[in-house]
């Protein structure tokens, strides 16, 4: 099990610079600091219990994002593989797109779980992992990227990151995710006609990268830097996840497409991103 690690500063820089170079012209994403690799180590260093969770549902085409459940799985995974109690979290709108997602690269169905329900049931954890998932704005509302109230659509899971007692690691690109609220002041600045929709719910560890996925992925080879082997996916497994993705109904969260593309970006853009990741376990 990880129990913290600080990273190298040319790791560090490489991973800022793959994941949240402004690739896709948001603003988020040019507030990640090049420390926060180290910082996610560490905070997940030591914790046995884990809840991954993640799910955006776009109600104008009634179905999930892609952006999300792919990260959220393999960040998962690497966590299995290095000791620690995994569950993935979401809601019923996203549960069934999830399922086929994990199970693409073969995660227990059973590990998956709908907390949307009754959220004061769901098990105790030693830390929350937020992946592109909608977060309360200060009027207790939750916004999509065009600035529209899907509340009525959008389970409150960032109770777990307001009233819970473990600690949370927040991985957005829009502004409007659980976590992203501890740079809020700084994403004003950056986006002030989107100011009113920003989550305010914060997180011990903040993570703006270009696509939340890639945020997802970049932990998981910072993980895999720390264990000096790849932890994450493979091209092939990429690829039987987007078509899993596809077939149970997700879609992609600019497009509104149901194609196998994350927010505008073909398959082949997230898989040099994977290619660059896996390349820094030689870069230490």
């Amino acid at each position: 099990m990880i129990r913290g690690s600080r990273l190298g500063d040319t790791v560090s820089r490489r991973l800022t610079e793959i994941v949240a170079g402004g690739r896709t012209g948001r603003g988020p994403s040019l507030a990640c600091r090049d420390d926060v690799w180290s910082d996610a180590l560490d905070l997940i260093g030591g914790k046995e219990r884990i809840a991954v969770i993640s799910g955006f549902y776009i109600p104008s085409v009634s179905a999930p994002e892609t952006d999300g459940p792919l990260g959220a799985f393999v960040l998962a995974r690497a966590l299995s593989r290095v000791g620690h109690h995994v569950e993935v979290w979401t809601d019923s709108f996203c549960l069934n797109c999830f399922i086929a997602c994990g199970g693409a690269i073969g995660w227990p169905d059973n590990l998956v779980r709908d907390v949307s329900l009754d959220p004061a049931r769901a098990p105790d954890v030693d830390l929350y992992i937020y992946v592109e998932r909608p977060g309360r704005a200060s009027d207790g509302l939750y916004y999509n990227m065009r600035k529209e109230d899907i509340t009525e659509w959008t389970a409150s899971l960032d109770c777990f990151a307001v009233d819970g007692d473990a600690p949370v690691l927040g991985i957005g690109d829009g502004g409007n995710e659980v976590g992203m609220g501890s740079i809020v002041a700084v994403l004003r600045d950056l986006m002030p006609d989107y100011a009113r929709c920003l989550c305010v719910v914060e997180s011990d560890v903040c993570i703006p990268a270009d696509v939340s996925n890639w945020g997802a992925l970049a932990v998981t080879s910072a993980l895999s830097v720390a264990e000096g082997v790849w932890l994450g996916q493979s091209d092939a497994e990429d690829r039987l996840m987007f078509d899993a993705l596809s077939k149970s109904g997700a879609v992609d969260g600019v497009t509104g497409e149901r194609v196998a593309s994350v927010d505008g970006l073909c398959v082949e853009e997230h898989l040099r991103i994977r290619m660059f990741l896996e390349g820094l376990i030689s870069a230490e």
